[in-house]
């Protein structure tokens, strides 16, 4: 199974997005579902049951406050083909990160050596014949000058469990962890 730990969105974010989706014409791009957008804490890929278990007694211990999510502008990852909406790096959501990597190397996952870029993946461009689409999807975005600013407290944290398909990724939650004033 391919596992990542995130966090799901709230219903006002949500609708914030929808509306985005709604002002912007996309043909032939690939939107991801409103129920499965997400912020992305880590990525831990496959996984075999011992790892699952370890990850539920390890995640369980995490200690980590509520979390002020804050979602400020759109932008793209032309090399990957995503158009996505920001998240702000705050010191809140960086030791809530820092803590799940911590956690999850008792079970075996390495963290990925890039720096951590929150964000929230909005469309995924088709296959290798996608890149002009983006592009104009980009420009779009550019001459629109698409405000987006929302903010929702994080009162919990996912392991989602990844079920690729033909017509894109969706996700299931494995389970919950909460988060706690400390």
């Amino acid at each position: 199974m391919r596992l990542f730990v995130g966090i799901a969105l709230d219903e006002r974010t949500t609708r914030a997005l929808e509306q985005v989706r709604e002002r912007l014409v996309a043909p032939g791009l690939r939107w991801i579902r409103p129920e499965d957008r997400h912020l992305t804490l880590l990525f831990l890929g496959k996984a075999d049951e011992g790892q699952v278990t370890c990850l539920a007694a390890r995640l369980a211990e995490v200690q980590s406050q509520p979390c002020p999510i804050r979602i400020a502008g759109l932008g793209f990852f032309a090399r990957t083909g995503v158009f996505w909406a920001g998240v702000q790096v705050t010191p809140e959501l960086l030791a809530l990160q820092q803590r799940v990597i911590t956690a999850t190397r008792g079970c075996g996952f390495v963290p990925e050596d890039r720096a951590y870029h929150p964000h929230i993946t909005l469309v995924r461009q088709p296959g290798r014949g996608g890149a002009g689409l983006l592009r104009k999807l980009e420009k779009t975005v550019e001459r629109g000058r698409f405000h987006l600013e929302e903010e929702f407290m994080a009162e919990e944290f996912l392991l989602y469990e990844s079920f690729p398909g033909s017509g894109g990724s969706h996700y299931e939650v494995r389970m919950s962890f909460a988060l706690r004033n400390i």
